[in-house]
């Protein structure tokens, strides 16, 4: 067998074992006495985790951002992974003779990661501020379905926009964007930073999307999977760029329907 054939034949494996694993983790967690971590808010101010939170230095704040931080990695990994197999498979085949490919694929991979948790960490900084900023605001109390009318909308919205269909585009065909960036004089260095590039134009394609786990729960596995099934599907299958359009307009009316139950 070809050596090329043998590590794809390791590879995909592999990387199934983790988003599976990602997914497996994130079930066990979310139906453990320790499932509300998954969620925001304060949810370390009481409970079993109250004197572990007084014992670190800074108090609940501390392990409150190591746990969130821990469970947007497994996000990821369960929820984009599948979406980067056309970028796995564009470097691969650039690597495939190197001895030290799966190196280089481990940078690619930590690379893509950070790229995402940056976003996570600041999405979640963003959010708790809002949060705190609403709470200040009299005629906000009982109001708050207005902020997920309003991510909704912009989901749907961004949908339809431009900058969404340049970064998807980078993200269907991404060989032209390897070969301008890899040239194999630093790999360790420079597989790293074309997972944080690519990386971030996946930010772009689906942030939007991603938003839409702080109306719905960040611990809705069921909606983690739809939200992952319908990225996957816009990067990996030929028709997957039409789904953008009526995806786009669904969330606008759903948006339209949660103001006009409350209006």
């Amino acid at each position: 067998m070809p050596d090329t054939a043998r590590h794809r034949r390791i590879f995909v494996p592999v990387l199934g074992a983790m988003v599976l694993l990602a997914w497996l983790t994130l079930w066990l967690w979310a139906r453990s006495p320790y499932g509300r971590y998954l969620e925001h808010g304060e949810p370390l101010a009481a409970g079993p985790a109250a004197a572990l939170c007084r014992a670190i230095p800074g108090g609940s704040p501390v392990l409150q951002a190591v746990l969130y931080a821990l469970s947007w990695t497994l996000m990821i990994m369960a929820m984009m992974l599948p979406t980067t197999l056309a970028l796995f498979n564009a470097v691969e085949r650039i690597v495939a003779g190197r001895p030290d490919r799966s190196r280089v694929l481990s940078m690619l991979y930590l690379g893509y990661i950070a790229a995402w948790s940056a976003f996570g960490l600041l999405a979640h900084g963003l959010h708790a501020l809002l949060l705190e900023g609403v709470a200040r605001v009299p005629a906000m109390i009982g109001n708050g379905w207005l902020i997920g009318a309003v991510t909704l909308a912009s989901a749907g919205a961004f949908q339809f926009s431009q900058l969404k269909h340049r970064c998807l585009e980078k993200c269907r065909m991404p060989l032209g964007f390897v070969i301008g960036h890899w040239h194999g004089a630093a790999p360790g260095r420079e597989a790293l930073s074309l997972g944080w590039h690519h990386g971030l134009f996946c930010v772009g394609c689906c942030w939007a999307l991603m938003l839409l786990m702080f109306v719905v729960g960040t611990g809705s596995l069921g909606w983690m999977l739809v939200l992952a099934c319908v990225m996957a599907i816009e990067k990996n299958f030929a028709w997957g760029q039409r789904l953008g359009a009526p995806l786009g307009a669904v969330l606008l009316i759903w948006a339209a329907c949660i103001v006009a139950s409350h209006a």
